[in-house]
Formats: structure tokens, C-alpha cells, sequence
């Protein structure tokens, strides 16, 4: 553990999802994997590989600059434009298969398994504050069994622009009923969560899993008030 600014009394704390509580890694590519093979399975479209599927979602970012605050809608428009690029014209038949190769991406996207040691500390913690989740994914608190532990989820695009936008930071921080700086964010980006919270007004605590040079780090703008290698160690913090 390791402090770089002072800590301020802290009563309620905020969490990124992915790779803070559980390596997000796996389960992405799985959601993806099985995305395309619902895609793949069309009349038309059983070369499509993954790559060009890749570069047609950036495309779409490049069109539309402000879509990447809710990657759900990014993904489905990015789907939609693919279909368009191989011919499908007929707008039902666009939508039939977004719909089904998005609700098996959400299926799988939402078949993490967030490890006993995460649950032990969230549960630890609730019992002495407010939790909330800030995420800018699209993992389901409610469908990942951790709706118990937190009282609500902020998603970006959905609950307004994603981090290191101040949006959701300041949306918590009013649901909650107290002051930024009486909150700390914990999650493992440098721009998105450490950032964005100090920018918000709120403490900030890196989340360090890889144990890397902070100050080799070319996304490391501000400092965090505290960096830890795992989540366990927020119970001797607090």
C-alpha cells in the first residue's frame, strides 16, 4: 500500500467492475466470441472474422465521435453497420439479428465469476458503508450476484458520460447524500477512475493488480491519494 496524498475521513466508497473486482479479460472474449458465432451462422456472412468486424466498430466510432460513452449502443450500431456493409438492406432483418447477437453477448458477457476474495471484502465493507458501483462497461450487477453489496449502479452513456467525464461522479456522490471528498473511488484505471474522481472532487484509490511504476505510466496525469495491489487490503485501510 502505498499513499501519495492525504486521505480525508471517508463515509461511503465507489467501484469500478471490470478488472477491479474481477479480471474482466475472459469473460469479454467469451461474450465476443460467442457474438460473432450468432453472426457467422447468417446466409451471407459466414466469412466475417472478428478483425473486420473491429475495424467497422471503429469506423463507427469515427462517425459518431460521442457513441463510445455507451459501448452497449457502440456495439449494437457497430453490428447494424457491418450487416449494411454486406448487403442486408431490409431494416427487420438488420434489427433481428443485432438483437440476437446481442442478447448472447449479454448472456455471456454476464457469466462472470467475481472471486471469493472480492466478495469477502465487499461484504466486510457494506457493513460499514455505502458502496455504489461506477462502471463505464456492461456487466449487470444484478446478473454477476453482486447487487447485495452495493446500493446502486451508475453506467456510462446510460447514467450520463462515461469516466473520466465528471458526470457519474457527481450523480453518486448526490445519491449518496454527501460531499465528493467524502467518498472514495477505487478502480484500476489511471484516466478513467483515478482521474475522473479527483477531478470530481472525490478521493481516489488505485487498484494496482499487475504491480506496475505508477510513474512509468504515460496515463498517469494526477497521483491517486492511495494505490493497492488487491482488494483485500481495503479492509486494513478503512
Amino acid at each position: 500500500m502505498y499513499f501519495y496524498r492525504s486521505l480525508s475521513p471517508i463515509k461511503a466508497l465507489t467501484f469500478d467492475l471490470d478488472d477491479t473486482l474481477y479480471d474482466n479479460g475472459p469473460f469479454l472474449t467469451k461474450a465476443v466470441e460467442q457474438m460473432m458465432a450468432v453472426i457467422t451462422q447468417i446466409d451471407g456472412l459466414q466469412n466475417v472474422e472478428l478483425n473486420e468486424y473491429n475495424q467497422v466498430k471503429q469506423d463507427v466510432l469515427i462517425a459518431q465521435p460521442k457513441i463510445y460513452h455507451d459501448v452497449l449502443v457502440w456495439r449494437m450500431e457497430a453490428i447494424r453497420a457491418l450487416l449494411r456493409l454486406k448487403g442486408f438492406k431490409d431494416k427487420a432483418v438488420i434489427e433481428k439479428i443485432t438483437e440476437d447477437a446481442m442478447n448472447s453477448f449479454i448472456f455471456w458477457r454476464n457469466k462472470v465469476v467475481v472471486p471469493q476474495a472480492s466478495l469477502d471484502t465487499l461484504a466486510i465493507l457494506a457493513e460499514k458503508y455505502p458502496l455504489a458501483v461506477i462502471t463505464n462497461g456492461n456487466a449487470d450487477i444484478n446478473k454477476i450476484g453482486l447487487s447485495d453489496y452495493f446500493q446502486f449502479y451508475l453506467r456510462g452513456g446510460e447514467d450520463g458520460l462515461s469516466k473520466p467525464f465528471t458526470d457519474m461522479f457527481i450523480t453518486a456522490a448526490k445519491q449518496l447524500n454527501l460531499p465528493a471528498e467524502q467518498i472514495l473511488h477505487v478502480g484500476d484505471n489511471l484516466t478513467a477512475d483515478v482521474q475522473g474522481a479527483i477531478n470530481s472532487g472525490m478521493q481516489a484509490c488505485w487498484i494496482n493488480i499487475p504491480q506496475i511504476n505508477i510513474y512509468q505510466q504515460s496515463d498517469a496525469r494526477v497521483l491517486p491519494h492511495v494505490e493497492i495491489n488487491q482488494l483485500s487490503e481495503l479492509k486494513n485501510l478503512l
